[in-house]
């Protein structure tokens, strides 16, 4: 008698409906072979991006002065090419994405912000400011390429589709994330923190999906490691509270800066490097390139890229700027930002972070040195961002044990709230720039 009930509530005509219905799985198609391209495209990037700053320091190497006439020029070649052909490219690419998802936005009016051929450019463009030894990273770039190339599946969805517009930018962008940390988790919810405002029910599994997918991409060809590597943390205790809670305050108050620093530089104002930048752009962007170079040379390279190597050698205990490497890689990473070149700032915020974590280890002598630079790269990363969520995800990916996983969320919380009090988000802000340029209401004056 149960066998006989519980047969006749069998969901057979439910799963007869999910076999049969064509469109839906065909959706399921495009949009899992979409994201396998976008995880591809961060993949590409991220290849050409090692190889374009390799390059940098084999150039360099015959004489670091050679970045003084190097970086000026790339930079200057950069910034000419994306306001002649690619204005849609600059800058990091998230708040491209956030603007093609603001409802002020028409679907005919997003290729303004994100496509293929945007896509294309910021991953060529990005890679030459590494070619150019700039402070920047290719994380937020991620996000643009995945978003352009995510929302090209619409072209290939079936006619009354679930899947709508909005949820597969949403999904590039998370998906770019995914792949470029090597977090599929992290990409989820970088979705959920940073880019979703209204949740499509009906297709979130599938998006959410193609996020997973386009991350295992990146794991399956580089591995299951993230961008700076593991960092090995003894167990924490109470020894880490009166530090750990410096770090929070000290990487929210400088997030805050930054990110305070970034918008303002962005949207100009009217003292005369501002007016000097929207003048005579190129030659702006030349002289960014020159202090750029002599901030590199005096940091002995340190500042140069995205700052892998830099990190790695304050995880070791070792500091080639004699103590001066935050504020050396804080004004390098805000210049690469104001010269206009295409670049995020996730990779130079955690070393920036990891920097702070290192000098605060240093005054107190304390001898978990791994630890407090892991806090320090999440409370910076979190205060600039001010997604506090996706950048503990992101570094917690990179501790080898779960002893730190509560102090990065804390670390991360409370400097994302001290940077609330002093900077409005970031990426909202320059979304809304990015919209005024393209209703016009803003010019952009060339060289």
């Amino acid at each position: 008698m149960d066998q006989q009930q519980g047969a006749s509530q069998f969901p057979v005509e439910e799963i007869k409906s999910e076999l049969s219905d064509w469109r839906r799985w065909a959706a399921r198609a495009v949009v899992m072979s979409f994201a396998v391209l976008a995880g591809l495209g961060v993949v590409l990037m991220t290849w050409l991006s090692e190889h374009a700053l390799s390059l940098f320091f084999v150039i360099t190497a015959y004489s670091p002065w050679l970045a003084l006439a190097w970086t000026p020029a790339v930079t200057a070649a950069i910034v000419w090419l994306t306001r002649k052909y690619f204005v849609g490219a600059s800058g990091s690419g998230i708040p491209q994405v956030l603007a093609a998802l603001d409802t002020s936005t028409p679907p005919q009016g997003r290729h303004h912000f994100i496509s293929l051929r945007l896509s294309l450019a910021k991953l060529v463009l990005t890679v030459g400011g590494l070619l150019a030894g700039l402070s920047t990273g290719r994380e937020g770039p991620s996000v643009q390429v995945g978003a352009g190339i995510m929302h090209h599946a619409r072209k290939w969805l079936p006619a009354r589709s679930s899947v709508g517009d909005h949820g597969l930018i949403v999904a590039g962008g998370a998906a770019g994330i995914a792949a470029a940390f090597n977090t599929p988790l992290g990409g989820v919810m970088f979705a959920i923190e940073e880019l979703s405002r209204r949740p499509e029910h009906r297709s979130s599994g599938i998006l959410i999906a193609g996020i997973v997918l386009s991350g295992l991409m990146a794991i399956s060809i580089y591995g299951n490691g993230s961008y700076f590597g593991h960092i090995q943390v003894a167990s924490v205790s109470l020894a880490e509270l009166l530090p750990g809670l410096a770090i929070a305050l000290s990487t929210g108050v400088l997030g805050g800066l930054f990110s305070k620093l970034m918008i303002e530089s962005t949207r100009g104002g009217k003292d005369i490097f501002s007016r000097w930048r929207a003048s005579y752009p190129i030659r702006f962007a030349a002289g960014c390139g020159f202090v750029i170079a002599l901030i590199g040379i005096i940091s002995q390279g340190a500042t140069f890229g995205s700052g892998y190597t830099a990190t790695k050698q304050l995880l070791d205990g070792q500091d080639p700027t004699g103590g001066f490497y935050v504020t050396l890689r804080f004004l390098a990473t805000w210049l690469s930002q104001w010269s206009g070149v295409p670049g995020g700032v996730f990779a130079p915020s955690l070393a920036i972070g990891a920097g702070i974590g290192n000098d605060i280890s240093q005054w107190t002598h304390h001898a978990n040195s791994p630890a407090l630079i892991a806090l320090g790269m999440a409370g910076f990363l979190a205060a600039a961002t001010q997604a506090p969520i996706t950048a503990f995800i992101i570094v917690m990916e990179m501790v080898e044990g779960h002893s730190l996983v509560l102090s990065l969320m804390a670390c991360a919380m409370v400097a994302s709230a001290v940077s609330r009090l002093i900077s409005p988000p970031m990426y909202g802000v320059m979304a809304e720039l990015q919209l005024a340029r393209v209703k016009g209401l803003s010019r952009s004056p060339t060289d």
